[in-house]
């Protein structure tokens, strides 16, 4: 199914999702794909790979667990080849998530991240947190 409308989900919210599934993020993530085309890009899948099969989530969630969880994330995804860079967060490796969403022309940015949320809103998209997310979307 593909949706008019594009999100960005930033990778703080994609490893609280998956390591506690009742969580605000994991709804916020589950609202997020009834309602939007998630877009991702090959350096947040990386990215969202590398920190869900660190061993310190091993007392949250059982690595295999977390490997299903990227698995279909990605299976759900729509993957953009993001070519251009952005120089605008003060944290460089979240300026990733900036050029992905001007690349996708998404409508939205979820993210707890406050580098990110700090930028609210970011050339006409808004950076929300989960919870503002899930209210606006009520």
């Amino acid at each position: 199914m593909s949706f008019a409308r594009r999100i960005v989900l930033d990778t703080g919210v994609l490893v609280s999702a998956a390591i506690r599934p009742d969580s605000v993020p994991a709804l916020a993530v589950e609202k997020a794909f009834l309602n939007y085309d998630v877009c991702v890009c090959r350096e947040t899948l990386a990215e969202l790979t590398t920190v869900l099969s660190r061993s310190k989530f091993d007392r949250y969630a059982p690595p295999q667990q977390r490997a299903d969880f990227v698995a279909g994330f990605r299976e759900r995804a729509v993957l953009i080849n993001v070519a251009s860079t952005v120089a605008d967060c003060v944290d460089p490796k979240d300026n990733v998530f900036l050029a992905l969403a001007e690349t996708a022309e998404a409508d939205l940015i979820v993210s707890s991240d406050p580098h990110l949320t700090d930028l609210h809103p970011w050339h006409g998209i808004p950076i929300l947190p989960p919870a503002a997310f899930l209210v606006g979307i009520r």
